[in-house]
């Protein structure tokens, strides 16, 4: 490929990830396949499970073969398994395996391979603002359902449920393909013109490259999974119960509930974005603790407010701070463990990501069940909250000898920047 302007690869990275993050648009389906088929909500819901599940188990597979082939036939591919899975979904007219594994198992490896490359291709570019470039182009995953929502519901109106299906996946695949065509990792150890680290950037920056071998052998490297996995618990367990919790706590109708819980969704975004350019401006490690005591302060006293309108604020700011971790984590590992090898370093962290993300909401659901009440479940998340304080204190970036050889494939894989 020519040479290209850094910012429009960072442009083909969000619309590589909100061709991607088209995903969170699944609820769409739902009641269209139960009604249709006769499904029931949990069998159809399981779909958006077995998808996310993958995106967490083949996200490392995409950084491993990203550092070895380059990220451009990564971002290729995992386009064409993400398309293709929700186009063979057109096939699954009263075969619910045939929906498991098209647009779950076949989908969610090309989302888990697809996600790992923006990051890991636009911090190698944006090295004086890791943070922020990563919060925007996974500030893009989470925007991805506003534009493909609305465009699923106009087509399930207009030409049915199955062929929705099959015109989405050409329409992903062909926007995650172009995108993925203009991936690529600029020669190693470069920088901006006329940029150099500043002293408080060098302090909070490992001093050389580690290999995914290497960090798993640090204690940093499994503090940053917590730190990322104990935020989504938190998060997760609202998302997961907010509108009945709009009605509970705020006695609002399900109607305006619905509405609320579209409202707080754009904090996802917003939150991704925001925190990150933060974590820019001061430290990784202090964005994370402001967010930890943030949402401790928040969740010791949700269950005293009975305002909507309250409830909406402080659930969005709840909100903001989990998606504020997937900004600040990826910029997070690069300077931990260095730019080289953060795609399979970043892209392990996904897998014990998955199971808090499963089990927090799970756990919260079962302790408004079984006490009748949210209070016990807010209260042991705010105490969660609390303990992990600790955790962005004593976190500090692991020290070594620096490495001499150059990865072949950063060097071949690259083109000149303006």
């Amino acid at each position: 490929m020519p040479s290209i302007n850094r910012w429009w690869i960072a442009v083909a990275g969000v619309c590589l990830q909100m061709a991607l993050g088209a995903a969170y648009a699944w609820s769409v389906f739902r009641i269209p396949l139960v009604k249709e088929y006769g499904w029931s909500i949990a069998q159809v819901s399981f779909t958006f499970a077995i998808a996310w599940f993958f995106l967490g188990c083949t996200s490392v597979l995409g950084g491993l073969w990203l550092n070895r082939s380059g990220p451009r036939i990564v971002a290729v591919v995992a386009g064409l398994l993400w398309g293709g899975g929700v186009f063979l979904a057109s096939f699954s007219a009263h075969k619910l395996w045939l929906l498991y594994l098209s647009y779950g198992v076949i989908g969610g490896t090309g989302l888990g391979m697809g996600y790992i490359v923006p990051i890991t291709v636009l911090v190698k570019w944006f090295p004086e603002r890791r943070g922020l470039i990563t919060g925007i182009a996974v500030g893009g995953f989470g925007a991805g359902a506003l534009i493909s929502a609305p465009l699923a519901g106009k087509l399930l109106q207009s030409v049915g449920l199955m062929p929705t299906f099959a015109y989405l996946g050409i329409a992903f695949g062909v926007v995650a393909v172009l995108s993925g065509l203009f991936m690529q990792v600029p020669p190693h150890g470069w920088k901006p013109a006329g940029w150099e680290p500043t002293a408080a950037q060098l302090s909070q920056r490992s001093d050389r490259d580690y290999t995914l071998g290497e960090a798993l052998r640090t204690w940093q490297w499994w503090a940053l999974c917590g730190l990322m996995s104990i935020n989504t618990t938190a998060g997760l367990s609202v998302v997961s119960q907010a509108a009945p919790m709009f009605q509970e706590l705020g006695k609002v109708s399900a109607v305006t509930a619905a509405t609320l819980v579209g409202v707080i969704s754009i904090g996802n975004g917003i939150g991704r974005v925001v925190w990150a350019w933060i974590s820019d401006v001061t430290a990784r490690r202090t964005a994370f603790f402001a967010m930890y005591l943030l949402q401790a302060v928040l969740f010791w006293t949700y269950h005293y407010i009975s305002s909507p309108t309250l409830l909406t604020i402080v659930t969005f700011v709840i909100v903001m701070c989990y998606g504020g971790a997937y900004g600040i984590t990826p910029a997070f590992a690069a300077d931990y463990f260095g730019p080289r090898h953060v795609g399979p370093i970043f892209g392990l962290m996904m897998l014990p990501w998955a199971f808090p993300a499963a089990f927090g909401p799970l756990l919260f659901a079962y302790l408004r069940e079984t006490t009748g009440g949210y209070n016990q479940a807010l209260y042991l998340i705010a105490g969660m909250l609390t303990i992990a304080m600790i955790l962005p204190i004593i976190v500090s970036p692991p020290h070594g000898h620096k490495l001499e050889a150059e990865s072949p494939v950063e060097t071949a894989a690259t083109g000149s920047v303006a």
